[in-house]
């Protein structure tokens, strides 16, 4: 997809473990490569949401060395030299830079459209005409935009992005400024955010020009800046692969929104912020609890997947592709299976679940994480 004189591109960052996602998602099979929610992977299924705007060639995915080659093989379309594997997890200021470093390398300025490979959409249609919106706007030198979800209910678990001022009509999509970034407040705040009208959640999905990002890069992060262009400097060489192991790992793990975003909004001389509401079916599917709520046909349903025999059983999920489960008088729980582990909780419960990774990781049992 291009837009006036610069092409776009599509950056998915994929790159994450999916903790929560426990004992199916594991470190080479994280989340975004399951199939979570649907009958394809997230990966995949974020890949065919966005293919009518961006071509294989104009797609980019960044994720880690040990996923690369299960990524590549999702994307098997996109060229593989475009599937960017970081030597160390930086969080996603260093992984947006490091697509942006070599966009530019290969086609010079661009717009790119950062988006997140594990989340979940319902009217695809309407958000390619949002994302399309967000391209036309982010062309402009110095934007950068975001698209915000309107919350349904008062998470404290999302950070939200408070609107500024009117909405402008950009290509049938509202368009506003971004007053300031607020990450995941206390739930009194949360309510009154979500009730407001003024609040929308941040789903991490970023617009804007790769030159626009490297010079807001500049200016409030000057040594992340600094060491990408030193690594920027060896590609298509041979000290690139050496540059990449020594430099990268010494950048700070930050995010884009602490990074750029929030101190954009606080500085009248830096680049401006807009965002675009979407509310297009959104879902980030951050927990069995999400995947619950997703698949459920009705309230108390159960969800199921693998045989099963359920009596007197209501609102659990199951997930046992090769046992059968048989369950008496249950409701409400979490159960997963696979070869090596059981998970049971209650789905209210869901989001402790990393916590089991971090005891797995305490105790040093590699073959279960």
């Amino acid at each position: 997809m291009a837009r006036g004189k610069l092409r776009a591109f599509a950056v998915i960052l994929a790159g994450g473990r999916g903790t929560r996602f426990w004992p199916r998602s594991r470190t080479r099979t994280p989340k975004q490569l399951l199939d979570i929610a649907g009958n394809d992977t997230m990966l995949r299924q974020t890949a065919a949401r966005i293919s009518p705007l961006f071509s294989a060639a104009q797609t980019w995915a960044v994720t880690n060395a040990q996923q690369a080659p299960s990524v590549r093989r999702q994307l098997n379309r996109v060229p593989m030299w475009q599937v960017l594997a970081e030597p160390f997890g930086r969080n996603t200021a260093a992984a947006i830079g490091f697509a942006a470093i070599h966009i530019r390398h290969k086609a010079g300025d661009g717009v790119m459209a950062v988006l997140p490979a594990d989340h979940y959409i319902a009217d695809s249609a309407k958000y390619r005409a949002l994302v399309r919106a967000a391209l036309h706007v982010a062309e402009t030198p110095g934007k950068l935009v975001v698209l915000g979800i309107p919350p349904t209910r008062p998470e404290t678990g999302f950070g939200y992005i408070e609107l500024g001022g009117r909405a402008q009509h950009v290509s049938g999509a509202r368009v506003f400024a971004v007053r300031r970034f607020t990450e995941k407040p206390p739930l009194a705040t949360a309510r009154r955010y979500a009730s407001s009208g003024k609040y929308l959640w941040n789903a991490g999905m970023f617009f804007w020009r790769v030159s626009t990002f490297m010079d807001a890069l500049r200016c409030f992060q000057p040594k992340i800046h600094t060491m990408l262009e030193d690594i920027a400097a060896t590609i298509g060489t041979p000290r690139y692969d050496r540059a990449l192991e020594n430099i990268y790992p010494r950048i700070e793990g930050i995010s884009v929104d602490y990074a750029i975003l929030e101190p954009s909004t606080q500085q009248s001389k830096g680049p401006s912020v807009c965002v675009i509401p979407a509310e297009v079916g959104w879902s980030d599917i951050g927990s069995w609890e999400a995947v619950y709520e997703l698949l459920a046909k009705r309230p108390g349903a159960n969800v199921t997947e693998g045989s099963h025999f359920l009596l007197d059983a209501t609102g659990n999920l199951i997930w046992s592709p090769r046992k059968l489960v048989a369950a008496i008088g249950i409701r409400d729980l979490v159960v997963v299976e696979t070869g090596d582990a059981l998970l049971i909780c209650l789905r209210s419960r869901a989001q402790d679940v990393g916590k089991i990774v971090k005891w797995l990781e305490e105790k040093k049992r590699e073959e279960l994480l």
